[in-house]
């Protein structure tokens, strides 16, 4: 039994490897998520990619399957892609909410500016009463 074991683990190395670092990346952003590091709103792309990583991990024939459709003859390979493109779309959707945050603080710092212009006409008319 344990030489069956230790036979498949050698086999598929490769297999192994991709089911055991998609696992550990699901529970690590599942970790940061509970440990407030990483919002909800954040991880679910992550998510998605690392369930994704682990269905086609574990299930060989289905990742066969998306290698072939994409014309790739080794399929690990596929996976790779998919990790790259992950990746890829992870970092898009970074750029879009950085974006959002930048023009918000130039909008914040804008607002300042004007409130602290009002704020010393106002003192300057108050102490130009006294």
């Amino acid at each position: 039994m344990l030489n069956n074991i230790i036979d498949f683990l050698v086999a598929n190395r490769i297999q192994v490897f991709s089911i055991i670092g998609s696992l550990l990346l699901f529970i690590f952003i599942l970790k940061l998520v509970k440990r407030k590091k990483l919002k909800e709103e954040y991880s679910l792309l992550w998510l998605g990619f690392g369930f994704i990583f682990i269905a086609l991990s574990i299930f060989k024939p289905l990742l066969e399957i998306v290698a072939s459709t994409l014309g790739i003859l080794y399929a690990p390979a596929a996976l790779l892609l998919i990790l790259v493109l992950s990746v890829f779309f992870i970092l898009i959707q970074f750029s879009i909410v950085i974006s959002k945050l930048a023009e918000g603080n130039k909008n914040l710092i804008q607002e300042v500016g004007i409130l602290k212009a009002e704020l010393k006409k106002l003192q300057l008319h108050v102490k130009e009463k006294e």
